[in-house]
Formats: structure tokens, sequence, C-alpha cells
């Protein structure tokens, strides 16, 4: 696996090591070792599966506060994804930034979400299913959101309008509870 950090400190594209030959190739998609390596979270307890039937599908900003705060390790297994990160841990020097990166099917490309960060993608075409690995178990009591266009951040998704949950259309506003 070739790890890449990305411009929000501690957050990782994850790119796979392929060994090919005629019949087609091999990679090494999860390895605790290399995960502990690069200093990730290694403790993987929950595994989820999201398909979307509709390009456009908006899922996020999500995140699980303490006491049970998650990393993810996310890969789009089928169709592809804009996947979008925000750090919001306040003494990190990316606070309330956000990356945004293409996941597909056919580039097999997983990106590693650390402990402090929302979450969310947005489906770039029908039939888009996405994998997640959690190092933490779901405790709804814990789950939190925030507006996926909250200006505090100003993301920019490839399509507008989104399809929507009502859950996600009514998080608030991040900038508002500062």
């Amino acid at each position: 696996m070739r790890f890449t950090e990305t411009p929000l400190a501690g957050a990782y594209l994850i790119d796979l090591e392929r060994h090919e030959d005629e019949r087609g190739f091999f990679a090494r998609s999860w390895c605790a070792d290399e995960f502990e390596q690069h200093g990730l979270d290694s403790r993987l307890v929950q595994c989820n599966l999201s398909f979307n039937k509709k390009r456009g599908t908006l899922r996020g900003m999500h995140y699980q506060t303490e006491p049970y705060p998650e990393a993810k390790l996310v890969r789009c297994t089928m169709g592809a994804i804009y996947d979008v990160i925000i750090d919001l841990r306040p003494a990190s020097p990316t606070f309330k930034q956000w990356f945004g990166v293409e996941l597909t099917a056919e580039n097999r490309r997983a990106l590693y979400i650390p402990i402090g960060f929302a979450h969310g993608f947005q489906t770039l075409v029908d039939h888009s299913e996405v994998f997640y690995q959690m190092s933490e178990f779901f405790h709804p009591e814990c789950a939190r959101g925030v507006r996926w266009n909250d200006p505090c951040f100003g993301i920019i998704w490839p399509i507008d309008p989104p399809i929507l949950s009502e859950r996600d259309r009514r998080f608030e506003d991040f900038c508002s509870h500062e």
C-alpha cells in the first residue's frame, strides 16, 4: 500500500500496490502493521456498506463524539463518489478546512479519516456502493453531523441539487456553535 498524506494532517489517501500478471492483479488493501507504522489507528471493529441508487445522493457530514469517537477507512467498491472530510479538531492547524477526492471502483483508492473529522460523500454515478471500516462501534447517542452546505466550510460539491435525507438536511451550521 502507498500512503499519501492529504492537506489535512492525519488524513491519508491509500493506494494499492498491484502485483500484476496475465491473470489480473493481487494487492493488499489492509494491514494493521502498515497502518501503525504510519501512526494511524489500526483498530477496526465494524464494517458498514452504503448502497446508493441515484447519482447526486449526498450522505454527510457525519462524525461520532466522545466517549466513542471513530476513525474510518472508506473505499468505493462500485461506481464513483466524491468523498469529503472536514477537520473539526480545534487544536489542529487545519481546523475547519475540508478536503475532497474522487474514490471509484476503478481507482480502488481508499481514504483514511482520523478521529475528529466529519465525513460525507456524493455519488457521481447511479448504483454506487461505499465500504467503511470503523475503529469504533456505532453509538447513536454520540452520532453528530454538520450541514453539507455550511458556509463555515464552503465545500464545493460536484452535483447540485443533491439528494439528501431529512436528517442530513436538518443538521445545524457548525460555526453557530462556536
